[in-house]
């Protein structure tokens, strides 16, 4: 079973703005790689404190919704302990208790399955860090 597992890296520019980056086209281009027709799962993992991945629908406000409900739920204030970086930065480093660093997804045929609006997408509000990676691995 030598290939039964691969993974590999990817590194995204965040910027500096709260952002909701859809992934999906980057685990369906390594998944032509590495599944090659195959079945199995696909593991999408940021090894980062202060981001997460989420499976949501993009493009139609969803995104922008998210960001708006983790303003509510995680103000950017001072009522944090963990006080470095910018203003209201501990907040980030809650965020993957609510949007967790990872996620873990069907493939069949070597396609991802996920529903018609569903896109796998990088959580992160972390102003303070412009980039970030995120691990694409897939168990056949």
């Amino acid at each position: 079973m030598p290939d039964a597992f691969t993974t590999r890296v990817i590194n995204l520019a965040t910027g500096s703005a709260e952002r909701v980056a859809d992934i999906t086209g980057e685990c369906e281009s390594f998944l032509r790689e590495a599944a090659a027709g195959r079945d199995g799962l696909l593991s999408v993992f940021v090894p980062h404190a202060t981001a997460g991945i989420a499976i949501i629908e993009t493009g139609a406000g969803s995104d922008d919704d998210l960001l708006a409900t983790l303003h509510t739920l995680l103000p950017a204030d001072d009522r944090w302990q963990h006080r470095h970086g910018s203003p209201g930065h501990g907040r980030d480093h809650v965020l993957p208790a609510f949007v967790p660093p990872h996620a873990t997804l069907p493939v069949i045929g070597g396609r991802l399955e996920l529903g018609t609006w569903q896109s796998v997408c990088l959580v992160d509000t972390n102003k303070d860090n412009p980039s970030r990676q995120v691990r694409l691995s897939f168990l056949g």
